[in-house]
Parts: C-alpha cells; sequence; structure tokens
C-alpha cells in the first residue's frame, strides 16, 4: 500500500456527557475526504483511543470507514498491550474494509520490553494479522523509544511496511531510511500515482468492469506467491481502473508536523501529523512543495506552522487540537475525562496562533 503523502489522525467527537457523537464523526470524515489528504487515520493517539470502550472502538471504526471516500487510505489505530487483542482489533479493522494497522509499540511493562519482547510481539501479530501494519513509535505518550536497530529488524518482515516516527529525532528518521533502503516493495497506483485501495476496486464502475479484485497485502506489495516482475512503467487495469506499480520499499512517516519538512529532506516519505486534524491542507501545501522540489516554498509553508504545531499540538494537546479544529469548521467538541477543556485564557492563545492557518 502507498503510503505517501498527509495522513490526519483524526478526533474522536464527544458530545458533552462523554457519550460519542457519531454524526460529527461522520461530518469530520466526509469533509477530510474532500482535503487534499492521502488518507485517514482512525483512533490514533489524537482519537484518544485508550479511552474507549472496545465496543466504542468498534463503532468508531464503522462510523468513520461508511463516511471516508473509496479513494482515501483508511488507516485503523489497533494497537492494545497484548498481542492477541491488537489482533483481534486488526482482525476486525480488516473485516470493515481499512487498509492499514497503525500498532503502538506496547508499553506499561516497559522495564521488560526489551528488543526481544518487541520483536516477538510484532512478529506474532504480523504473521497473522489480515492488514500490513504500521509499527508506531510515539515516546512522549508511551515513555518507550522503540531503538532504530529493532524496527530495522522488523522492517524485513514482509507485512511490515513502514513505521510513524514519532520521536522527533530527524537523525533516527535518516538512520531508518538509510538501513532500510535495500528492502524492494511496489505497490500498485494510479495513473497519477495515487494509492489504489480496495475500496475503490469495489466501488463506482471499478466493481462493474471485469476487473479483477486484488487483496489488501497484493495492493500493500505483499503477497502470498511471488507475483510476476512488472515494470514501474507497465500499465494494468485492476477493478476498471488503470493502475501501474511503483516502488514503495519501507515507508517511514514522520509524527511531528513542526519538523515535516526536514524529515521529508531526511527521507520521510509523509507524515502521520496531529496538527493535520485541524489543519490538514496546510500540511499538506509542505508535502506539496517538496514533492515539486522546491526547497524555497516548504521552508516558508513550514514556517508558518511551526509555532502552532509545536503549542497546539506537541504541548497542549488534545483538548487544543479539538478548539482548533472548531476553528477551521471540523467538529472538535470536548475531550473525554481525565481530560478537562481549554480554559478561556488558553483559548484566545490557540485563536492566535491558528489566525493565519484556516483550511
Amino acid at each position: 500500500m502507498l503510503l505517501h503523502g498527509i495522513f490526519p489522525p483524526i478526533t474522536t467527537p464527544f458530545y458533552p456527557d462523554g457519550n460519542v457523537y457519531f454524526k460529527k464523526l461522520e461530518h469530520n470524515v466526509e469533509r477530510y475526504s474532500k482535503t487534499p489528504v492521502a488518507g485517514i487515520v482512525v483512533l490514533g493517539s489524537t482519537g484518544e483511543s485508550i479511552m474507549l470502550s472496545d465496543e466504542e472502538r468498534r463503532e468508531v471504526f464503522k462510523t468513520a470507514r461508511a463516511a471516508a471516500a473509496p479513494h482515501k487510505v483508511l488507516i485503523a489505530g489497533t494497537g492494545m498491550e497484548s498481542a492477541i487483542e491488537t489482533l483481534r482489533l486488526t482482525e476486525y479493522a480488516a473485516e470493515l474494509g481499512y487498509e492499514v494497522a497503525l500498532i503502538r509499540t506496547p508499553h506499561f511493562y516497559r522495564n521488560q520490553l526489551q528488543p526481544p519482547n518487541e520483536l516477538a510481539f510484532y512478529r506474532f501479530v504480523a504473521d497473522r494479522s489480515p492488514l500490513p501494519i504500521l509499527i508506531y513509535n510515539v515516546p512522549p505518550f508511551t515513555a518507550y523509544d522503540m531503538p532504530a536497530e529493532v524496527v530495522i529488524e522488523l522492517a524485513e518482515h514482509s507485512n511490515i511496511i513502514g513505521i510513524k516516527e514519532s520521536s522527533g529525532s530527524i537523525e533516527k528518521i535518516r538512520t531508518l531510511v538509510e538501513s532500510t533502503r535495500h528492502i524492494k516493495r511496489s505497490a500498485p497506483v494510479t495513473e497519477t500515482f495515487e494509492a489504489v485501495t480496495p475500496r475503490m476496486l469495489q466501488s463506482g464502475n471499478g466493481a462493474d468492469a471485469g476487473g479483477e479484485l486484488v487483496s489488501i497485502g497484493a495492493l500493500a506489495g505483499v503477497a502470498k506467491t511471488s507475483p510476476p516482475k512488472v515494470s514501474s512503467a507497465a500499465i494494468s487495469v485492476v477493478g476498471g481502473i488503470k493502475t501501474r506499480q511503483k516502488e514503495v520499499g519501507f515507508q517511514v512517516l514522520v509524527g511531528a508536523a513542526q519538523k515535516l519538512a526536514p524529515s521529508l529532506d531526511a527521507g520521510a516519505v509523509g507524515g502521520i501529523l496531529a496538527f493535520a486534524s485541524p489543519a490538514p491542507t496546510a500540511c499538506y501545501e509542505i508535502y506539496a512543495a517538496h514533492k515539486e522540489r522546491d526547497k524555497e516554498l516548504a521552508q516558508i509553508k513550514q514556517e508558518r506552522i511551526t509555532a502552532a504545531a509545536q503549542r497546539v499540538g506537541g504541548e497542549m494537546g488534545i483538548p487544543a487540537l479539538k478548539y482548533a479544529c472548531d476553528l477551521n469548521g471540523y467538529y472538535g467538541g470536548p475531550p473525554r475525562l481525565p481530560l478537562l477543556p481549554l480554559t478561556a485564557e488558553l483559548k484566545t492563545e490557540v485563536e492566535r496562533l491558528m489566525a493565519d492557518i484556516r483550511n
């Protein structure tokens, strides 16, 4: 699966009493689907997944899946503390039609979580998962930073296709990119080099054109049997959609919007950015400028959001991100306890930081 571009890890809307506000979730997903983002992450850290019951997680997955446009890659945050619960939630997401599972590092028993434990956890899930896996390393929340050498070893697994690296280290991103460069994988893309999702193939004229549907594993560049080699220039018709193969390798995505431009320079292929929840287009503009090799414009666009991304996303967190969503036409609403809504003073600060970031 191609994971190049910007992916907002969307918030989970709540009523004032703390219940999930599913209608507002639908509204948000429909609006994200109209932006230039490559896909949507449901129940990442910004989605307050850890605050939800298992039943609520499943309903959120179902609601977001129904509202998402078929051409947007859907990534499900399915990481739990145990491997077996992670696998169960991943299998449910696959049944709904998600394309990729984002699995955070276990961390509660961090003193016992040595490299052999993490290797065993991810290999257990990856061996059995119907979805390709993105490792999620997020030390600001877990207080556990997966060593680069462990990531590099896991990158050899055919069903582990990338990582969301949220340590904030540009040097670590560079190391991961350079150390996994030998991994050769490909994924089908459209004629305009956008990701091809199974939901695209099953919707509209794609399902009626007589084309052969392919598995999620095949779209991720993973197959149970070795497929014939396909030239990157060759055109195939799959599900009525013209596709070609693009080499993707092991895909490294950054998790810090305030460091997006330098991370792309270091070899990251995109970002899963909390700040993209209230400002998807502003984040995309940095990626687009980088893709066009316009480093000066990328830096200008980066400077536009750096202060807001650092303060709102990196320091003030989910309550501020939700308020910023409210300012930009998405429904943010309150967080779930024990998180508290912003004070009037902090709201004024967010308004000032977001004044020039309206999209």
